[in-house]
């Protein structure tokens, strides 16, 4: 494993833990030559997802690109980045139980915005925002207050 920070190969394995469902292995590392420590994220290799956009497009399936969304969303709550990557790894399990390896934006994006109900109301509001393209304050609104009645 190459250091994120001096680019050595050299590194040692200082601590090893699994996930809690046991998808992911964390491993904290050191740098044998600079000593800074770092974590990687270790997870099986499965099928390639599909995931077909509102227009038809289709574009592979990107993890990254969810937990990024995900980081925006919960800018400036108390969520922390291990909530964030448990429920990122929830929402990847959850779409790769699903039949088939294509799966649409909107079931994606579904998916997520029941997470961060109930992660975090603000969250799921700044991330509602952007998915259903509030197009004024009175969708915002209608939205707002269906939050509050439940």
């Amino acid at each position: 494993m190459k250091c994120p920070y001096c680019s050595n190969q050299g590194t040692k394995v200082v601590d090893k833990r699994e996930t809690e469902d046991y998808v992911v292995t964390r491993r904290r590392r050191e740098c044998l030559d600079c000593e800074k420590r770092f974590t990687t994220y270790e997870r099986v290799e499965t099928s390639n997802i599909i995931i077909v956009k509102k227009d038809g497009k289709r574009e592979q399936f990107d993890r990254d690109k969810l937990k990024k969304g995900f980081i925006r969303a919960c800018e400036k709550t108390n969520i922390t980045m291990d909530q964030i990557e448990t429920t990122v790894n929830e929402i990847e399990a959850d779409i790769r139980k699903m039949d088939s390896t294509e799966v649409l934006s909107k079931a994606l994006g579904e998916l997520v915005m029941k997470k961060l109900k109930k992660l975090d109301k603000v969250a799921y509001i700044r991330f509602a925002s952007v998915y259903r393209e509030f197009a004024d304050l009175s969708s915002f609104e209608k939205e707002l207050s269906k939050l509050i009645k439940k």
